[in-house]
């Protein structure tokens, strides 16, 4: 429940509504249904029944409908990634990410995917944006140039040194284009790993199979660039040994080469008063092995993984812009966005007309970039809709347990269902208490991870 001190944080009508909330009779069924969401901070509302019954004898085996719900309504989790507009939804997703991309790396015989995978050539590569301008920043060495030594959360760090000199509008169409960027890239360095293997474009297809697995960050200077995973395996996957060829050193040769080569660059015509540009990657590009967990170095499967999940649910709002669409270019300004950020937003407003396919307004929230945040090859790994099948499926077979069906056959089930969207969110007391759930289950999994750690830490194992 929430504690004293944030209860005297609160508003006083949110805290009258709490008040209103807690002593409201399905009170201890609404609790129950937040608690099944994660605390989600803005659940969808539906309304409906379901009806099982057995196809042989027509009995029915189970009925449920909302209408005894608290409100009349089913409260389910939103799903949205972003930890800015649900934290606990976003914690799942991140865990998801983490198992895809963990598994791609250390193998998953859940998902059929061998612990051999770790002996097949692998990097964690990080591809930067070029400059725009100069921005504040902390070097090593030195002061910024702008002659001060600025702290780690200085909120100064990643903007312009001279607004009136930054190409803002360079900047929002690199985002644009990065994610053909990136597809450029890739097929590029196929290219650049068959030469070097001595092999035709063919040849390649048949004795190897580049795999990768990516998710996008955004710099404070509000540029995007890309950490990836990329493995080299056999030809039919993860499964398949790579050839003797295949080394981590002949990787990273590859990648470099194909990150500079003129082919894997994005051309944008000139529109307007805006010259023609073409994109490249930054110079800023760092790659390093990926090591089997215990051997002393930084970039293990686990850091990798972590790494990547843990961008996998941010997005443009780290630079100080929405986390939504924006309606209108006086909205930033209402909102208090910080200048460099509404001055990249002013940007995909002014671009808009001059590049209409590109959808520059829509995606001004994000600063230009409309790609997939994490994205991966087709058999890297496996996908998050699979995992959350893994997950449905286990709860599925928890409630038949509850309901007495467990031994009940699926194909001699009949189940009927009719489900109406009634509205989504909290009332303010609502989500006071929502938000005292969720800690409540982020501190119950600190504790069971703890736990676990300490355990295999007294069987000698690795935490």
């Amino acid at each position: 429940m929430t504690d004293a001190a944030t209860l005297a944080g609160l508003a006083p009508a949110t805290l009258t509504d709490m008040l209103r909330v807690v002593g409201t009779p399905g009170f201890d069924r609404w609790q129950d249904q937040i608690k099944r969401t994660g605390g989600c901070s803005d659940p969808i509302h539906l309304t409906g029944w379901t009806l099982t019954k057995d196809k042989t004898t027509g009995e029915t085996l189970h009925r449920y409908s909302t209408e005894h719900e608290p409100g009349g309504r089913l409260r389910i989790a939103c799903g949205n990634r972003r930890a800015s507009r649900c934290p606990s939804c976003a914690w799942m997703y991140a865990g998801d990410t983490y198992h895809l991309i963990r598994a791609g790396l250390a193998g998953d015989d859940r998902h059929d995917i061998p612990a051999t995978v770790r002996e097949h050539p692998r990097v964690f590569a990080t591809f930067t944006a070029p400059s725009f301008g100069a921005v504040h920043n902390r070097p090593t060495h030195g002061r910024c140039r702008c002659g001060a030594r600025h702290t780690e959360g200085d909120q100064a760090l990643g903007t312009a040194l001279d607004p009136a000199s930054y190409d803002y509008a360079a900047a929002v169409l690199f985002n644009n284009h990065a994610g053909d960027l990136w597809h450029r890239f890739v097929k590029r360095l196929r290219r650049e790993i068959a030469a070097r293997a001595g092999l035709t474009q063919r040849e390649l297809a048949d004795t190897c199979r580049l795999s990768y697995g990516k998710v996008a960050e955004f710099q404070k200077r509000g540029a995007v660039h890309f950490h990836a995973v990329i493995r080299l395996d056999g030809p039919d996957g993860p499964d398949d040994p790579p050839p003797s060829w295949a080394t981590v050193d002949l990787l990273d040769a590859a990648i470099r080469a194909a990150a500079v080569h003129r082919y894997a660059t994005v051309s944008v015509p000139a529109a307007g008063d805006e010259p023609a540009r073409t994109f490249q990657w930054g110079t800023q590009l760092d790659i390093r092995p990926v090591r089997a967990f215990g051997d002393g170095t930084d970039i293990t499967e686990q850091a990798v993984a972590s790494y990547v999940a843990k961008y996998a649910t941010k997005a443009a709002e780290t630079t100080g812009t929405l986390d939504r669409p924006i309606g209108n270019r006086e909205a930033p300004v209402l909102l208090g966005v910080p200048d460099h950020a509404r001055r990249l937003i002013d940007a995909c407003f002014d671009l808009e007309p001059l590049y209409p396919d590109r959808r520059l307004r829509a995606w001004a929230h994000m600063l230009g970039f409309r790609g997939h945040f994490s994205s991966k090859s087709r058999r890297y790994s496996t996908t998050l809709g699979t995992l959350r099948q893994t997950r449905a499926d286990y709860r599925a077979a928890q409630e038949r347990q509850t309901r007495g069906l467990d031994d009940t056959e699926p194909d001699t089930v009949l189940v009927l269902a009719s489900w109406q969207y009634a509205g989504h969110g909290h009332t303010p007391g609502e989500s006071a208490l929502a938000a005292s759930i969720a800690r409540d289950l982020q501190l119950n999994r600190e504790t069971a991870r703890e736990a676990l750690q300490d355990s295999r830490a007294l069987d000698g194992a690795p935490a």
